[in-house]
């Protein structure tokens, strides 16, 4: 392998980390392992913190295919608490608002995820990694500021009912780039005519990689051990 020239790699994400940390962490496994100060690493389609699943990492000259990777269709498994809503829409923030759900049935569920199937109109989070005036949105809403954000258009291939004891649900999603689950779950909560914010988010494929088939964070360093490596300077003697 040579991570110079360019290395996909898929990575399960795990809880609570950011896709910042994941990609820190391997690049540092990787500069400590070629014995090297940088290296190129990102990653292709953000997680927020409370998500886990398929994260793809680029590396070196690989790099240049982040865009393409990041148009694949995409595939989640969410949780969905109905009755209350949240800043963030999902647990990042606390509740700030309840609603009933009394006059919620599994049928009328059912009937209100159909009407996200297609393409949609959706109006990304406060808390989101869209910029603002140059500025992630994240960082003005978490500082108290208003953010004003435009619809996107985005597809929606398959909404599929998991589970349904109310008002909890869970959904599979399959959607393109650019599709904000917690927003989802948000729109979700109002067609309803309630609220709703998401309890768990697990993103289960990307393109043709499922989540099935992606390395563990901490099983890295015991990978990379086990790889044959060569670099550039290799190449060149």
């Amino acid at each position: 392998m040579n991570f110079q020239e360019g290395e996909i790699l898929y990575f399960d994400k795990p809880l609570t980390w950011t896709s910042f940390a994941v990609v820190n962490k391997i690049r540092y496994q990787l500069c400590k392992k070629l014995n090297q100060k940088k290296l190129k690493v990102g990653h292709a389609g953000t997680l927020d913190p409370l998500a886990t699943g398929v994260m793809i990492l680029c590396t070196g000259k690989a790099t240049k295919l982040i865009d393409q990777l990041q148009s694949h269709t995409k595939e989640y498994v969410a949780e969905i608490k109905l009755g209350a809503t949240t800043p963030s829409y999902d647990l990042e923030k606390e509740i700030d608002a309840y609603y009933p759900t009394d006059h919620i049935t599994r049928e009328m569920v059912e009937n209100v995820l159909q009407q996200f199937v297609g393409t949609i109109e959706q109006i990304p989070p406060a808390f989101s990694a869209c910029k603002v005036d140059g500025k992630h949105a994240y960082d003005l809403a978490r500082n108290g500021k208003e953010v004003a954000l435009k619809p996107r258009t985005l597809v929606i291939d398959e909404i599929e009912l998991l589970n349904c004891e109310l008002p909890q649900i869970a959904i599979r999603v399959v959607c393109s780039k650019g599709t904000y689950i917690r927003a989802l779950a948000r729109d979700i909560g109002e067609a309803l005519q309630s609220g709703a914010h998401l309890t768990a988010l697990r993103r289960t494929r990307v393109g043709n990689v499922n989540v099935n088939n992606c390395m563990k964070v901490e099983e890295f360093e015991q990978w990379l051990n086990q790889q044959e490596i060569t670099t550039n300077k290799d190449k060149e003697n």
